[in-house]
């Protein structure tokens, strides 16, 4: 076992787009395990859109990630030594272990370490289709959008981690799926692997008007449900085909994670369509991802829910990862092996 850690901080907020010189890389002493702690040796780093908003110290539904400290992300990996009872050297286990090669755990905090069965389901997955971007789609599809059979979901960013789950368990459960994402080979990975009805590359499409058009193509019966990863021009679009009583499950607007406004075209159409929109924090719903994961992680096993991977390696690619994936560069779930 390595007596080193390395770990990236974050050294400074940015303004506007973030940039590599806003995080820092350093090296510290592997810390010593104490009474009721456990060392993790993680092996997955998972990267998510949220972690751009907590780079902010402006108002948000987290508290900003402090500067100078390690950076805050979801891990995946092996327990390396133990002082718990709770937790034997070589079980898999997935936390908030951060940017980090090694993680020190109190152990008897609960819920903050997670035992897994990696039997028949892949380690990694459970930083994406059966872990946090899973749970986020589940919920919102599940909770508040709450397709019935023969009903259209639409999903934006349809190829991501969470995206690619909304449409599979929108299909599940006999709705339409028609996912938006950027670019042929992402909209043919859509359609053809996780088995959405119809995918339109927004990249196709210059405005509101053209992408309105394309979406009443696809979803001749209007839309019913809709989950939201983007926010801009997109919301505006699928607002425009929305039925009524259509649901509308909030849950990522990237489109304005660097301070960007973004303008609602047509927002009289909530009341218009009485339209439900719910915005929401999967963390906030910890009662629910029991069942979620139930279903996500039978689905996985049995072959039934697909998932794509984008791997950065070591820890150092972490940065340049990770702003790949606020421009859309990545394909599937973002993950930075370590080990």
């Amino acid at each position: 076992m390595s007596t080193t850690n390395r770990q990236i901080l974050l050294a400074s907020r940015p303004t506007g787009e973030p940039g590599t010189d806003n995080f820092k890389l350093v090296s510290t002493p592997v810390p010593t395990v104490a009474d009721g702690q456990v060392l993790v040796r993680n092996h997955y780093l998972s990267l998510d859109p949220y972690m751009r908003g907590r780079m902010n110290e402006g108002k948000s539904y987290a508290t900003p990630q402090p500067l100078g400290e390690v950076m805050i992300g979801g891990t995946v990996g092996e327990v390396v030594e133990s002082r718990n009872a709770h937790f034997a050297v070589g079980d898999k286990v997935v936390g908030m272990g951060g940017w980090q090669e090694y993680q020190l755990v109190d152990a008897n905090q609960r819920g903050v370490l997670q035992k897994v069965d990696t039997t028949h389901v892949p380690l990694s997955a459970y930083l994406g289709a059966v872990g946090m971007p899973g749970v986020t789609g589940w919920y919102g599809l599940v909770k508040i959008i709450d397709p019935k059979p023969g009903e259209t979901v639409v999903v934006s960013a349809a190829s991501g981690a969470v995206g690619g789950a909304v449409g599979q368990l929108a299909k599940v459960r006999g709705a339409r799926a028609v996912g938006i994402a950027g670019g042929a080979d992402k909209c043919r990975y859509v359609v053809e692997e996780l088995g959405f009805d119809a995918c339109i590359d927004y990249k196709q499409h210059g405005d509101v008007k053209s992408l309105s058009a394309a979406l009443k193509g696809e979803c001749p019966d209007g839309i019913d449900g809709y989950f939201e990863n983007v926010g801009g021009m997109i919301l505006d679009a699928v607002m425009h085909r929305a039925n009524p009583f259509s649901r509308v499950a909030m849950c990522g607007m990237i489109a304005g994670y660097n301070g960007e406004p973004i303008p609602m075209s047509a927002p009289q159409l909530i009341l218009v369509n009485r339209m439900k929109i719910e915005g929401f924090i999967v963390s906030e719903h910890m009662a629910v991802w029991p069942e979620a994961l139930k279903e996500l992680g039978t689905l996985v096993a049995t072959g039934k829910l697909k998932y794509r991977e984008s791997v950065a390696q070591g820890l150092d690619s972490a940065p340049e990862a990770f702003l790949g994936l606020l421009k859309g560069r990545n394909f599937g779930k973002q993950l930075v092996k370590l080990i």
